[in-house]
């Protein structure tokens, strides 16, 4: 495959199969450098085209409230009161550095 800056979808499509067919190749071999240029390629593409977004504090809550299987009664007893909880995610009261802490220490959330 001629190595190029990735433009298209289908040059991205094409790199993606050919990396595919590359993937275990054995380290130092030439297959093994295109597969890490294509990588690079690729990654460079994908940046510009497939951008996500950091999400929102509260979206990163939820996300870690759900990944450790808590619900809004598990939130309420990490914060200390219930009405905190239902302030935060209708967005009527705003983190502050005690909410902040509590959530660091309980729920790894930097």
């Amino acid at each position: 495959m001629e190595l190029k800056i990735l433009k298209t979808k289908k040059d991205y499509n094409t790199a993606l199969r050919r990396l595919e067919e590359l993937f275990h190749a054995k380290a130092g071999t030439p297959d093994s450098n295109e597969a890490d240029l294509l990588a690079l390629l690729i990654s460079s593409y994908e940046d510009k085209h497939y951008v996500i977004e950091a999400p929102t504090p509260l979206e990163a809550i939820r996300y870690r409230m759900e990944q450790q299987g808590l619900t809004n009664v598990d939130l309420a007893r990490i914060l200390g009161y219930k009405s905190r909880v239902s302030d935060l995610f209708n967005r009527r009261r705003k983190l502050n550095v005690n909410i902040v802490r509590k959530l660091h220490r309980h729920l790894h959330i930097r």
